[in-house]
């Protein structure tokens, strides 16, 4: 747990920022699985986006941990063409980055800091949980929430462009620089026996 903000590493904090065009959702959801079929521990929460064939869309979150599909989506009728986020969907998504950041994953995805969290809603509480316990973070922002990310980070952090190339570079430069750390940390002291 990190006790001072100061003591956060910028690096650790990656925020692909992205447009209205872009399949950020798609992009991290793949990059994870690829992590995780790397070996590399990755929990948190990816978004699957779903259009039906009537055309309606739909969103599922994907728990990276466990690989379960969380409907975050409530649909709002037969007429409707889009969705609501369902409240007891993003309640289950917290839960599942909850228990990545209590599980130590190498790196935690949380799916975007959009307007729900900008407004102080949806996972915003996990965002700050997630970086004060000083866990690797990967996250998506839309250009029109880049202040309020900022603010809301004390702008701390990265900004990634939104190319699998410039995210999956992020990730080897700073698991190479973790592994180097502790691979030059000192060993614990070894405990002493009293019989």
């Amino acid at each position: 747990m990190i006790a001072n903000i100061a003591e956060i590493d910028p690096n650790w904090v990656a925020a692909v920022l992205y447009r209205s065009q872009d399949d950020v959702d798609t992009l991290l959801a793949d990059v994870a699985e690829s992590l995780a079929r790397e070996g590399v521990r990755v929990g948190g929460v990816a978004q699957r986006n779903l259009k039906g064939e009537n055309g309606k869309t739909g969103m599922l979150a994907l728990d990276l941990m466990t690989g379960r599909e969380i409907s975050i989506c409530q649909p709002l009728g037969s007429g409707a063409m889009a969705c609501k986020l369902d409240a007891g969907g993003l309640a289950e998504a917290a839960v599942a980055v909850a228990r990545a950041i209590s599980a130590e994953v190498d790196l935690l995805v949380i799916n975007k800091f959009s307007k729900q969290e900008a407004s102080g809603k949806g996972l915003r509480a996990e965002f700050a949980e997630a970086i004060m316990a000083g866990v690797p973070l990967l996250t998506a922002v839309p250009e029109r929430c880049l202040a309020d990310w900022r603010a809301f980070t004390g702008d701390i952090g990265t900004t990634l462009w939104c190319e699998r190339q410039v995210v999956e570079g992020w990730w080897r430069d700073l698991s190479g620089r973790i592994a180097s750390v502790r691979a030059h940390a000192p060993a614990p002291p070894a405990s002493i026996s009293r019989s």
